[in-house]
């Protein structure tokens, strides 16, 4: 084990002290500094490799990925990528700056390794996320910006939002996942209805066409869905989306369900629940997505994976590639090293 893995639990002790918010933006910013140190380079060993996968016309180093929510801005890229992630989301990125809602909005429900958010898609806008990604040097692995619309911005006009991030990030993005499903933007959800999804759909990929001959590069376009679908709705999207040509789907993001976390006295906080407690819900809607699509329609798996036999499961159930988050919190760089170690992160589970 390196040396990062080992000393996670010890530094673990010491940021759990802090604030939840608090916490994140002293790791996000130690390691920052490890990386432009070379600190980080000295005290990392290489990552095991995994298998080289290739979906959506990308090449993905390894089917582990970063999910959306840790690196918001795009400025921690490089670091997080020496821990060995095959591919990294940033974002929620929106077109303007927005501070988000009011705090606290981060909990961390540790017997249940899960945590409850409601931070409201903070973030820089989409400049500053593309300037930002612009910078980075050192990952070379596939960046998703996932995107989404302005809270003020009243839903019938959320396609422009999308719209003005799709156009900005495409230059130098390699995939663009919207974000349809976060449970902290009022009324957000109401956009995954198969209609709003079809016709916001249908004016993405008219943009596309645009602007894959204006920068002679095709740049796929994934949703990420809630785990909180009817059976009914999943069957209605999975049509939208085939007849839209989707090119990849993201399941899940957070669940408002607390049942797995009623004893828990946050129970009550507002916002999506993420951790272990989703991991089963989660699948759910993962795999009647993979059943729809019969392959048609790659799927990232996240949501609850904390282990190698959970990020397994995902691809079994019919993920092509898998992303993690809150268990990463709570494990650390080791849980990285665990899973590339694993047969998730290699083409012998390829279905």
């Amino acid at each position: 084990m390196h040396v990062l893995a080992a000393a996670y639990p010890i530094a673990r002790k010491i940021l759990f002290s802090l604030d939840a918010e608090t916490a994140h933006h002293a790791s996000m910013a130690g390691l920052r500094f490890a990386e432009k140190t070379g600190l980080l380079k000295a005290l990392s060993d290489p990552p095991p490799q995994g298998e080289p996968i290739e979906l959506m016309g990308l090449k993905f180093p390894n089917r582990i990925g970063l999910a959306a929510g840790l690196d918001k801005e795009g400025n921690t890229i490089d670091a997080l990528g020496r821990l060995g992630f095959g591919f990294i989301e940033i974002g929620t990125i929106t077109p303007r700056p927005q501070a988000g809602n009011p705090k606290p909005r981060l909990f961390r429900l540790i017997p249940h390794e899960a945590i409850i958010n409601r931070m409201g898609f903070n973030n820089p806008g989409i400049d500053a996320g593309v300037a930002n990604v612009r910078a980075h040097r050192s990952f070379t692995g596939p960046i998703g910006f996932n995107i989404g619309k302005n809270k003020d911005t009243p839903n019938e006009n959320a396609a422009d939002d999308y719209l003005a991030c799709l156009e900005k990030a495409y230059p130098v993005a390699d995939y663009i996942a919207v974000n349809l499903s976060s449970p902290n933007t009022p009324g957000l959800r109401d956009l995954q209805a198969a209609d709003s999804s079809a016709r916001l759909l249908e004016t993405l990929k008219a943009s596309q066409e645009k602007l894959t001959a204006q920068h002679g590069k095709r740049v796929p376009i994934l949703f990420k869905i809630a785990p909180d679908l009817t059976d009914e709705q999943v069957a209605d999207l999975a049509k939208a989306f085939l007849d839209g040509g989707l090119e990849g789907l993201i399941a899940t993001n957070t669940t408002l369900d607390r049942e797995k976390v009623a004893d828990h006295s946050w129970a009550h906080e507002a916002g999506g629940l993420s951790g272990k407690p989703v991991f089963e819900k989660s699948n759910h809607v993962l795999a009647a997505f993979a059943s729809a699509f019969s392959g048609k329609i790659p799927i990232i798996g996240v949501g609850g994976i904390s282990n190698k036999a959970e990020a397994e499961e995902k691809l079994r159930l019919g993920a092509d590639l898998v992303q993690i988050y809150t268990s990463f919190v709570y494990q650390g760089p080791a849980l990285v090293r665990e899973l590339l170690e694993s047969r998730a992160a290699s083409r012998l589970l390829h279905h």
